[in-house]
């Protein structure tokens, strides 16, 4: 007796899992059945017999995540495959879990390949604006060619990412349609659609243009973009003439390098006003910080100081005011300087990072600390201000300071007190930033400790091998 369970294209797994659960409740064989897709042609031997009555059955935790993505796949056997497995999980509930087992093997590499599938669908899926004059809510559509059955699998992602308008996407066998926060999906056969439109025209000429020939790497081009999902992206089609002329536009941009500019055009910019130190630092784009920054906050004091503080980044007061060290933390460091014999208008204080680096929680911006990579980008204004200024002695308050004079700012506690040379070859003295001392439970000890190499920073510059 040969059994022929058809599946339908939408509700797959789910007629899958009521035919199987049947079917292994009577101890039927993988080779008593015909498992196929609802309209394939039927075998010579096929019969449709009815099934029989579904008995109660336990399967592994596991199995049914795993039976969902299966049951999406295009490959050959893939049901009848799940069906024996689940077959042999009735007597091995860890089956699962063996992936040596080359039949497990197999169903993980479906399942691997459907996941890829539901990825690229995330990745290549291009919206239209299809909103009709006067709509109170925005429509859109797209069409997608997917390797596998993914449209079920896929369509929560969609409605939880874009629930906020009405939009569709058709695949050459399945329409999903989200409207009016309700989503419904119709096994309709589509042709392959046209949606050519002005804005698509834009970002074909946007995306010839930034193309670079001279970064151009194939393989892993088409490794993150593989040619079988090119047919469901607008820009796709120019891939082929910008790949086959990348050489040709290289050597163009090559020839077309500008020259060195003559003598003459150095001493014309020489008799031009400098530009303000503050505007280059706000025209910086070294690092994403100063996109969300109110201002770059640059040194101040005197030029001829002899004493330059660095401290880690502007604050919240500071990236208002455009003030160094005029927040809390400056406060505090104006009194412990104090305490310390330091004046403070005698230095140039400055920051490491010059924009404030911070997460938005309501009304409030919550301090960041900046990366190492924001650190190096900004070292160049740093490095800019110890040219100019020519002090004698660095103090450096705290990790972030330390790294970007001296290249690390590991191990702060053991190195505050001491001098070492940083990466300019000015002294610097590593010490604790006076944040640090608003934040602690041993605020005490760490104001003493502060103090201490505040006053030896005097100390040192009244010694003459300093002068």
């Amino acid at each position: 007796m040969i059994y022929a369970p058809r599946l339908p294209r939408l509700g797959t797994f789910e007629a899958w899992r009521d035919a199987a659960r049947a079917l292994a409740s009577n101890d039927v064989s993988g080779a008593q059945i015909d498992w196929a897709m609802e309209g394939s042609a039927d075998s010579l031997f096929t019969q449709h017999t009815p099934l029989p009555d579904a008995r109660e059955m336990k399967v592994p935790k596991d199995f049914v995540p795993l039976a969902k993505l299966v049951c999406a796949s295009r490959a050959a056997g893939a049901h009848d495959l799940l069906y024996r497995v689940l077959l042999r999980c009735r007597g091995n509930p860890y089956l699962l879990k063996n992936r040596a087992d080359p039949q497990v093997q197999q169903l993980e590499v479906w399942a691997k390949n459907v996941r890829r599938d539901m990825h690229k669908m995330k990745a290549f899926v291009r919206f239209r604006d299809v909103t009709p004059e006067g709509a109170n809510r925005r429509r859109f559509l797209s069409w997608f060619e997917p390797e596998h059955r993914i449209e079920e699998l896929i369509a929560g992602f969609f409605t939880r990412r874009f629930g906020d308008m009405d939009w569709a996407i058709v695949t050459p066998e399945v329409t999903t349609r989200f409207e009016g926060g309700a989503l419904h999906q119709d096994a309709i056969a589509s042709a392959r659609l046209d949606l050519s439109d002005e804005t698509e025209d834009l970002w074909r000429t946007y995306y010839a243009n930034i193309f670079n020939p001279a970064r151009l790497k194939i393989k892993a081009m088409q490794s993150e973009m593989p040619k079988k999902y090119w047919k469901n992206l607008p820009e796709a089609d120019l891939i082929p003439d910008l790949i086959r002329q990348a050489e040709t536009r290289m050597r163009q941009m090559q020839d077309e390098a500008p020259s060195l500019p003559p003598v003459r055009a150095e001493r014309i910019l020489e008799r031009l006003p400098k530009r303000n130190i503050v505007d280059e630092m706000n025209a910086c784009a070294r690092c994403p910080i100063g996109a969300q920054a109110t201002q770059a906050v640059a040194g101040s004091g005197p030029p001829d100081a002899r004493l330059m503080i660095v401290g880690e980044q502007p604050g919240d007061r500071e990236d208002l005011t455009g003030l160094p060290f005029v927040g809390p933390a400056g406060q505090m460091f104006d009194r412990i300087a104090a305490e310390a014999g330091l004046d403070r208008a005698s230095a140039y204080v400055t920051n490491a990072v010059k924009h404030f680096k911070f997460l938005p929680r309501g009304k409030k911006r919550i301090h960041q600390n900046p990366e190492r990579s924001e650190i190096e980008a900004c070292r160049v204004w740093l490095t800019r201000e110890i040219s100019e200024i020519q002090p004698v002695l660095i103090v450096a308050l705290g990790a972030t300071a330390a790294h970007a004079l001296t290249g690390t700012g590991a191990n702060l506690m053991k190195r505050r007190g001491k001098l070492e040379t940083g990466r300019d070859g000015a002294p610097v003295l590593i010490t604790l930033h006076p944040a640090a001392i608003l934040r602690s439970n041993n605020s005490d000890m760490l104001h003493n400790l502060l103090r201490q190499d505040l006053a030896l920073a005097v100390e040192m510059l009244d010694n003459a091998q300093y002068m």
